[in-house]
């Protein structure tokens, strides 16, 4: 917890950009629940504190089980932390499932601590929250099955382009400086998985696409088959 800590007050700047983008996307949620999602959010008080705290700390163990893809470098990683967090976005809306997704974070840093000076974490949360805030919208506009096939598909699309520019863009140049890997070395360590990786575009083409397309289609596909049972669990019809 001390090394935690410790670590947070050394990248105070990026944990600040951390939480500006997390109440952006919750300000992004909350509009899109009064506009867009017209239909209205059930349940509220304790049962929706309480489905959103059982989603998030399950997600967070999850998070914790990293299994590592055979087209990316190390430190790429696939897990399945974002099912429980579109069951919640999907149970009680867009502004729960951002907050499950930042909650899932938190309860794994306190379990594991952070590997990758918490870029990793970041990545995790904003790329999952591009998965789960455009799935959840689509399916509170129309909750039936085609509805959800669309959330789903539309979901796995937003994370699929986001991660890939968000990671060509900032994530890798920011993993660079804070954990202290050059570029040069990054790239060269996916070039060791695949000889066709020779710079950070086609690292983004060759591990980031084809990773975040396994994991939203794993993820979709699983909430798909389990959302109607876990929803009658988590709540009473």
């Amino acid at each position: 917890m001390t090394e935690l800590l410790n670590a947070l007050q050394a990248n105070l700047s990026f944990v600040l950009t951390v939480l500006g983008i997390f109440l952006g996307l919750v300000l992004i949620a909350l509009l899109a629940e009064k506009t867009i999602c017209r239909r209205s959010i059930h349940p509220r008080g304790a049962r929706y504190l309480a489905i959103c705290a059982m989603c998030a700390a399950l997600s967070g163990l999850l998070m914790v089980i990293e299994l590592p893809v055979f087209f990316a470098p190390g430190f790429y990683k696939l897990d399945l932390s974002e099912l429980p967090v579109l069951f919640c976005g999907f149970c009680l809306g867009p502004v729960a499932g951002v907050v499950c997704q930042f909650l899932k974070v938190v309860v794994k840093l306190l379990l594991k601590g952070t590997t990758t000076a918490f870029v990793g974490d970041f990545a995790n949360f904003a790329v999952g929250c591009a998965l789960i805030l455009p799935a959840s919208i689509v399916y509170h506009c129309k909750r039936t099955k085609r509805g959800a096939i669309i959330a789903l598909v539309t979901g796995t699309a937003c994370m699929t382009i986001f991660g890939s520019f968000f990671n060509a863009v900032y994530l890798l140049p920011k993993f660079s400086a804070l954990f202290g890997m050059p570029m040069d070395a990054i790239i060269e360590a996916g070039r060791a998985v695949n000889p066709a990786i020779t710079s950070v575009s086609t690292l983004v083409l060759f591990a980031v696409v084809p990773l975040n397309l396994l994991k939203g289609s794993i993820v979709s596909v699983l909430t798909f088959a389990l959302y109607k049972r876990v929803r009658k669990v988590l709540i009473k019809e």
